[in-house]
């Protein structure tokens, strides 16, 4: 059954450290989260977000030794789910920006003017820049999944630490082309876990 309660989906998420080992997701139903969580918003629409979905025993075994400290999340977990971000994501722009124009979502001027405007600023611009946007991107999707993940009733953890320079070809990626962003971990919790504390919001804010 979904949880369709928003307040306990956001505030009640937590990061889940080991997961129950005889839960297992079909493929259809991660890529109907995969679906919703792409929903979320990109920088000129561009999606530059990639998965890799780290599900067998085999693919696990490869990945263990790049994850340092997260290996307790690998082992146990239904999955690992690897975003990259798309440098080269604008030679999907004419794809996209077509279809909407197909469906009705944008006129065909808007259309040619993305592609004259924003294509080549993004073609030409340097890697670092690039590398900047497709992880902000490939942070927003992370952050979609895991709220998506538990309105399906799953648990999630989101991992940064590994070895960023080896896991793209570890699992075909070119790294000259696939900026490895972060690993999501999914299954269900085998533990009570605890709340976490957070700064102080009038600590962090300036109102000018």
């Amino acid at each position: 059954m979904r949880n369709n309660d928003f307040r306990d989906i956001v505030f009640n998420r937590h990061a889940i450290k080991v997961f129950d080992k005889n839960v297992k997701i079909t493929q259809e139903e991660m890529l109907e989260m995969i679906k919703e969580a792409t929903r979320a918003p990109s920088s000129v629409n561009m999606q530059p977000w990639r998965f890799v979905v780290v599900e067998s025993e085999e693919a696990k075994a490869k990945l263990r030794p790049l994850i340092r400290f997260n290996t307790r999340q690998n082992d146990t977990s239904a999955a690992m789910i690897l975003i990259f971000g798309d440098l080269q994501c604008y030679d999907r722009a004419e794809e996209i920006l077509g279809e909407s124009v197909a469906k009705g979502f944008m006129p065909e001027d808007m259309k040619q003017y993305v592609l004259d405007t924003f294509k080549p600023a993004y073609e030409s611009a340097p890697r670092q820049v690039k590398s900047d946007i497709v992880k902000i991107d490939g942070g927003i999707v992370a952050m979609q999944f895991m709220l998506i993940a538990r309105h399906h009733g799953y648990d999630t953890c989101a991992i940064g630490g590994f070895e960023k320079d080896q896991i793209g070809p570890a699992f075909g990626m070119d790294p000259e082309r696939y900026v490895p962003v972060m690993i999501l971990a999914i299954g269900k919790a085998d533990y009570e876990f605890h709340p976490s504390v957070r700064l102080d919001e009038q600590e962090i804010t300036v109102f000018k």
